[in-house]
């Protein structure tokens, strides 16, 4: 069979990459549709995935706007010479891709207040995969798994933390160190929101320097370092991942690093303005569990951040509930793998059911447009 994925940011390359390695070790033919964001094209190079790209944007909330039209044009192009058996992907470019050629698609979404983005691609997929914690019904081909989208690539039968990381970070093997992430908010499903500003930045690293090592990894690069008790981050993005699971804390503005920090047992303090009683069910689930804490205000962030930096007991506390979190989870790749082999019929595989959750009626709900 012949199988699309579109990867349209980094987070999507991980999620897919163990599945297209799995498929085309199977004998399968697989293309990875690429937009040049970030770096998303240096994970593919990296992973050794078979790609093309159908366009650019930076990180500013106007390029990706100014830019669809000619990405969709390119998509469909690229995926009708490729003439997949099915599409899976995030959003709008897989679901109206998947429609033009007539081939069946997945969508798998992981953000509730996407709403344009769900009015206008769900109606296209043959099935529509979220985690069991999503609180938003999207129709009769909705399914849910337990776990989150990250356990496609830090599920434990998927993923083992390199420690010789450190090494390569320059920092000690009994060295604390903080991994402070500010998101560039030039994603679609951004649009409208903020988080961690320069100066709060500054602020931050002058706090946590006191008791740790503080790397910075600007998405934006928005921040000037100079003077300040912090350095960059400046691995290959494809060890992010390793550096997360030896960090002694995680302080984001992101939504994506936060939650593989809680599947790695890192502790993670997460302030957004997506913060809120409309937050996305996975991070008030990852919360109730003990696995993050979310808060909407600068000093709120700041104190609790020291808070957990100080604590002496929290990796303890932290790797039990993690392992206990985990238990309930799956290896997301799997039933990638599952649902690719059944053409995108999923009623017959047992790791999903129907949603089944209350539909949400909120008039106040974020309307963002969206994964893509």
């Amino acid at each position: 069979m012949r199988y699309l994925f579109f990867t349209n940011t980094p987070a999507h390359v991980h999620l897919y990459k163990h599945a297209v390695a799995t498929l085309r070790e199977r004998g399968h033919d697989v293309l990875v549709l690429a937009r040049d964001y970030t770096c998303t094209l240096d994970l593919l190079e990296w992973y050794d995935l078979p790609y093309e790209v159908y366009g650019y944007c930076d990180t500013s909330k106007g390029s990706l706007l100014s830019r669809l039209p000619a990405h969709y044009l390119r998509a469909i192009r690229r995926a009708r010479r490729f003439d997949p058996d099915l599409v899976f992907g995030m959003g709008g470019y897989a679901a109206h891709t998947g429609a033009l050629l007539r081939t069946p698609t997945v969508l798998l979404i992981d953000s509730e207040p996407a709403s344009f983005d769900h009015t206008v691609s769900t109606p296209f997929a043959r099935a529509i995969l979220t985690p069991n914690t999503f609180r938003k019904d999207l129709g009769e081909d909705h399914y849910v798994f337990p776990g989150l989208k990250e356990c496609a690539y830090l599920h434990p039968e998927v993923y083992e933390p390199n420690p010789s990381v450190r090494d390569r970070l320059g920092v000690g093997e009994a060295e604390p160190y903080v991994l402070l992430r500010l998101n560039a908010f030039g994603s679609q499903h951004d649009v409208g929101k903020d988080g961690i500003s320069s100066e709060q930045c500054r602020r931050l690293v002058e706090r946590l320097s006191d008791d740790a090592t503080v790397l910075v990894s600007d998405e934006g690069n928005d921040v000037d370092l100079t003077g300040l008790p912090a350095r960059s981050f400046d691995l290959h993005p494809a060890l992010m991942h390793d550096a997360l699971a030896e960090a002694t804390l995680l302080v984001a503005d992101t939504q994506t690093m936060v939650t593989e920090a809680a599947l790695l047992g890192t502790p993670a303090v997460r302030s957004n303005s997506f913060v809120g009683d409309a937050d996305m069910g996975n991070f008030v689930a990852l919360e109730n569990r003990g696995l993050i804490h979310n808060v909407a205000r600068f000093d709120a962030l700041r104190d609790r951040a020291t808070a957990v930096l100080r604590d002496e007991g929290v990796d303890e506390a932290w790797q039990r509930r993690r392992h206990d979190y985990l238990a309930e989870t799956i290896n997301l790749t799997d039933l990638l793998v599952d649902v690719a082999t059944a053409r995108g019929r999923v009623d017959d595989i047992d790791t999903v059911r129907q949603f089944d959750q209350p539909a949400t009626d909120d008039p106040n709900a974020p309307v963002g447009v969206g994964s893509d």
